[in-house]
């Protein structure tokens, strides 16, 4: 496994970033299949968080289900690039941003509580920035993911589960908010959840299950920074398709090995054309480019306008804003 010579890390990253135990001592049980102690495990994934190699241990949740969100654009020459980066990222709802290759050149996705939040959180960006901002909403997931399989063989992803927001009750969104920020490196981390909102660890398992089970929570587990294990040749790639195509073709792009994701969102009249969005995660841009062949390759795809747009630069990688600090019950 290239970046990650010790095998019990690259175990750790590669075998948990979905499916982690929700039980009340969910390391131990990552210890007893690694052979080691349940204190090492900690240790390792403190070390691993530390060094910048995992984001956090912890949730992904689908899109627009317990929170709204959209992925935005604005236009920033060079010389203004650092001060409207440091504009972006100064709003909690950003949870992530980057600098790709394109006059539309720095990419961000804006979260929060509802629509109406990240409203606001563009109005701000485009106020401040003297930029218009563009506002890509999303019509429909493909494959949302982003789970790396470490061997190389990224993009080979189960099929995205359907998600049911009618499970979400009162509290959950503060339990959510606690799993996308980062779930506590300790022996029994429910209980310190618990602690923080109020709440005693069975309450906090039985809603993490229920969720989990309904799809909300998308993925659990170990979520990695891509870019520190070598996946650092990474680009979007864009596709002016009709909506047809677009829900056609989607499922067998989702399935390209190296597509770790792939939606459809709405394009703007004149400005943005493009519908089909799909990432490539690749070790260097000749592997990226070779999963671009690939796509290409796809006959609904053939002739089709299309831009690849590499990203040079992290500004901001974070959790989602799922719900505003007014309190613990929220």
């Amino acid at each position: 496994m290239e970046n990650v010579a010790d095998p019990v890390d690259g175990a750790l990253l590669n075998d948990w970033q979905r499916n982690f135990p929700i039980v009340p001592e969910p390391f131990a049980v990552l210890a007893r299949r690694l052979g080691i102690g349940d204190a090492e495990v900690l240790e390792r994934l403190r070390r691993m968080h530390t060094a910048g190699r995992i984001a956090r241990v912890g949730a992904t949740c689908a899109p627009n289900t317990v929170s709204a969100s959209t992925l935005a654009a604005l236009q920033a020459r060079p010389e203004e690039l650092e001060s409207i980066a440091g504009i972006v990222g100064e709003e909690p709802g950003v949870n992530h941003s980057y600098l790709r290759e394109d006059a539309w050149n720095l990419w961000f996705v804006v979260t929060g509580p509802d629509r109406a939040h990240v409203d606001g959180t563009i109005a701000r960006i485009s106020e401040r920035a003297g930029r218009r901002v563009l506002d890509l909403r999303l019509v429909r997931p493909f494959n949302v993911d982003l789970g790396f399989h470490m061997n190389g063989r990224a993009g080979d992803v189960p099929a995205p589960r359907p998600a049911d927001p009618d499970v979400i009750r009162a509290g959950d969104r503060g339990i959510l908010q606690c799993l996308t920020r980062g779930m506590p490196f300790e022996l029994r981390p429910w209980v310190v959840i618990g602690r923080f909102l109020g709440r005693d660890e069975a309450d906090v398992l039985e809603r993490v299950a229920v969720l989990h089970d309904a799809g909300v929570i998308a993925r659990l587990g170990v979520i990695v920074r891509h870019r520190a294990l070598g996946w650092t040749s990474n680009a979007m790639c864009v596709w002016d398709v009709t909506p047809r195509v677009a829900a056609n073709v989607g499922p067998d792009l989702a399935r390209v090995p190296g597509v770790t994701l792939c939606y459809e969102r709405r394009p703007v009249d004149g400005i943005w054309p493009y519908r089909l969005y799909n990432m490539i995660h690749a070790r260097s841009r000749p592997e990226a480019l070779a999963t671009l062949g690939q796509v290409r390759a796809l006959p609904s795809l053939a002739g089709a306008a299309h831009k690849v747009l590499f990203s040079t630069r992290c500004f901001k990688q974070t959790g989602a804003l799922i719900k505003l600090n007014k309190g613990k019950a929220a």
